[in-house]
């Protein structure tokens, strides 16, 4: 996402504000999409582009800031200071002319908190004078050089010691715009051709339904979008349904997915197959999402406000054919999406949301016909979320079993030579960090 295009509008004093209060509200642990909600809507776009910005490169302008200025200032200067110094970096290709931003940071600053215009135009300043020894100096630190926290750092160490610093600098790329096209209603090569014809270059991804935009567009501008043609999803995304359907259901056959919203893999599978498919996530705003999602393509499931770890309260006893559980994680594959989630999560996390998917695996799996499949996955790169909980979930379930037709692409991660067993891997390149595992029951099982 461009930080240059959609400021236009509005002066870029009055984005800044906007952004800086984001940032603010996402060092105080509020996600980033929440903080976006309280922007004027007019300002939304701008600051967007803004925000993700600046939480690209947030460990570097916070280690620049201590550079110049060990003291901190009151939280609302140091977050539009911060958001400023990430919008002067990286130094290769800052997206502002440095006196434009300087210039309009202070004026941002004098609505504000004018007795701190002097105190921001100083810091940014003197930025600008000494750059180079700032910079050197700030790299020292790994915060400047990799912008993730340490223990996320160390964890991606450890999970993939030959490859963990391609995937931080995979984190701070802009991610590519993916739609799924939508089968029941047009083909892919209708919506490329469409999208041709308009202007728009666009070409296949993969073997599916999936296509990729040159360049992003808002979704209103995305033909096909308001008809219910296409839809958003990631590539790797993209996998789950077709690989859960790859042993062909009877018509009417009961699907779960569990934790459904915001929708985009129940919507994938109906329109694959004519199943009967019970969707149930324990928000109900959320959940509405999914009532939105399907109204717009047409389909139909049955939709529930439930918790799929207690199946007691919402299960009628009738097994399922095929259960898709797209279980909560750290999102630690779609840091490039949301640029937040690193300065949100905690170390301890990753075991509370290990827990929670061992808890839900656990639950679901009796709700499963004997000869079903499960297919588990999480859009994590941490191995405590993807092989490690399917190797424990394998020893304490011995009715359960990985797929062998298809074999499952187990984790996916976001880099040129991303390595999965999927017919799709070559195309997946530009995918995000996804983890998938197909499971199977034994036919016998009680």
């Amino acid at each position: 996402m461009s930080a240059r295009a959609p400021t236009a509008a509005l002066p870029l004093a009055r984005l800044l504000g906007h952004a800086a209060d984001a940032v603010a509200a996402v060092r105080g642990g509020r996600s980033l999409n929440d903080a976006l909600a309280r922007c004027p809507a007019p300002a939304r776009p701008g600051t967007q582009a803004l925000a993700f910005h600046a939480l690209r490169w947030l460990g570097s302008a916070e280690v620049v800031r201590r550079l110049l200025a060990p003291k901190p200032p009151p939280v609302a200067v140091d977050a539009l200071v911060v958001t400023a110094l990430a919008l002067l970096w990286p130094p290769s290709a800052p997206p502002y002319a440095e006196h434009v931003l300087v210039d309009q940071a202070v004026a941002a600053t004098r609505r504000r908190a004018p007795a701190s215009a002097g105190f921001v135009n100083a810091v940014l300043r003197r930025f600008g004078r000494e750059r180079d020894a700032i910079v050197a100096a700030a790299l020292a630190d790994p915060l400047a050089r990799f912008n993730h926290p340490a223990w996320w750092l160390e964890r991606l160490q450890a999970d993939w010691p030959d490859r963990w610093q391609a995937i931080v600098a995979a984190a701070n790329e802009h991610p590519p715009l993916t739609l799924r096209a939508n089968v029941r209603r047009t083909t892919r090569a209708d919506v490329l051709a469409t999208a041709a014809a308009r202007g728009i270059d666009a070409f296949a991804v993969g073997d599916g339904a999936a296509l990729m935009l040159a360049r992003p567009l808002p979704v209103a501008a995305i033909p096909g979008f308001a008809e219910g043609l296409v839809s958003v999803q990631d590539a790797a995304a993209q996998l789950a349904a077709p690989l859960l359907l790859a042993r062909p259901l009877p018509p009417g056959a009961r699907v779960l997915d569990a934790c459904a919203a915001p929708g985009g893999k129940t919507a994938h599978l109906l329109e694959l197959a004519d199943v009967d498919v019970v969707a149930i996530d324990r928000d109900g705003e959320r959940l509405a999402r999914v009532d939105a999602t399907l109204a717009r393509l047409g389909l139909r499931a049955e939709t529930r406000v439930a918790d799929a770890a207690d199946p007691a309260s919402w299960w009628d006893g009738r097994p399922f054919a095929a259960i898709l559980l797209d279980a909560p994680c750290t999102a630690s594959g779609i840091v490039r999406r949301h640029p937040d989630v690193r300065w949100l999560r905690r170390a301890g996390d990753v075991a509370a949301l290990a827990a929670t998917q061992a808890r839900l695996l656990d639950a679901l799996w009796p709700l499963l016909a004997p000869g079903g499949r499960l297919l588990y996955c999480t859009c994590s790169l941490f191995r405590s979320e993807g092989s490690e909980q399917i190797d424990a979930f394998l020893q304490r379930h011995h009715d359960a079993a990985l797929a062998v037709a298809p074999p499952s692409p187990g984790h996916l991660v976001p880099l040129p030579d991303n390595d999965t067993t999927s017919p799709t891997a070559g195309p997946l390149r530009t995918a995000d960090g996804f983890f998938l595992a197909l499971l199977e029951r034994h036919p016998t099982a009680p």
